[in-house]
């Protein structure tokens, strides 16, 4: 039900694929819960019901897969030299990549309240909070003014996260506020590196960020879909397994 609401939608075969089982139990228990109510259930997939909450919280976000996003983060934090000027999206990986940074000689740069705090105390990061309208379910900052402050900025490379990416390499993310200051991060970084644990490819989303042509770098795990990687590297992405 998290991975329903977080994407807003998604198939059988996404889900039968990013939790190990097999179609036909994802079937079975997608019945129990349209008769719940708990979710929708549509040809192929599932949605979330009208009635659920559009923002599913962080701190129920941040509990799923923590073992793969810890790794992500882990050999993300490898890619930073002192010095750096890097930003940082909303996410719970970039978040655990913010930890792995505490006490090192950079720039951090954020729209992420959750990267705010785990760097606010730390006297060796110097860290710039974008400014916006407080999305307090995801602990993020969005609108005209988060975009706006981002023409301001010139860094040497982005940490991005996503809601999914398709097989054909595509980033696509769920919620509509997020998506402007995605693109404007990218706009402002001299290198995108995306962190994606590997239950994100292949993923779901309803509105396209952008496409595997203007990432870098994709930091994902072993497991990740091999057919959605392959396209992503076609582009120019290197793909580093954490």
């Amino acid at each position: 039900m998290r991975r329903v609401r977080l994407s807003g939608a998604t198939s059988v075969s996404d889900l039968a694929g990013q939790l190990g089982v097999s179609p036909s139990t994802i079937r079975r228990d997608l019945e129990v819960l349209d008769r719940d109510g708990t979710l929708r259930r549509v040809r192929g997939g599932a949605c979330a019901s009208a009635d659920a909450d559009a923002d599913l919280p962080f701190a129920e976000v941040a509990a799923l897969d923590e073992q793969d996003k810890e790794a992500v983060a882990v050999r993300a934090a490898q890619l930073v030299r002192d010095g750096d000027v890097i930003l940082l999206d909303i996410g719970t990986t970039t978040m655990r990549l913010a930890r792995r940074l505490r006490g090192r000689r950079v720039t951090v740069i954020t729209s992420s309240l959750a990267v705010f705090d785990v760097l606010r105390s730390d006297p060796a990061t110097e860290l710039l909070l974008l400014g916006g309208l407080v999305r307090r379910t995801y602990h993020s900052l969005v609108g005209v003014l988060t975009e706006e402050a981002l023409r301001q900025v010139c860094a040497d490379r982005v940490f991005l996260g996503t809601s999914g990416v398709r097989p054909d390499g595509q980033l696509v993310d769920s919620t509509l506020a997020e998506v402007p200051v995605k693109r404007a991060m990218i706009a402002a970084a001299g290198q995108v590196v995306l962190l994606a644990d590997r239950h994100k490819f292949p993923g779901t989303g309803a509105l396209r960020v952008c496409g595997p042509e203007d990432v870098d770098v994709i930091v994902t795990n072993e497991g990740a879909d091999e057919t959605t990687l392959r396209n992503c590297a076609a582009t120019g992405a290197e793909v580093l397994i954490a």
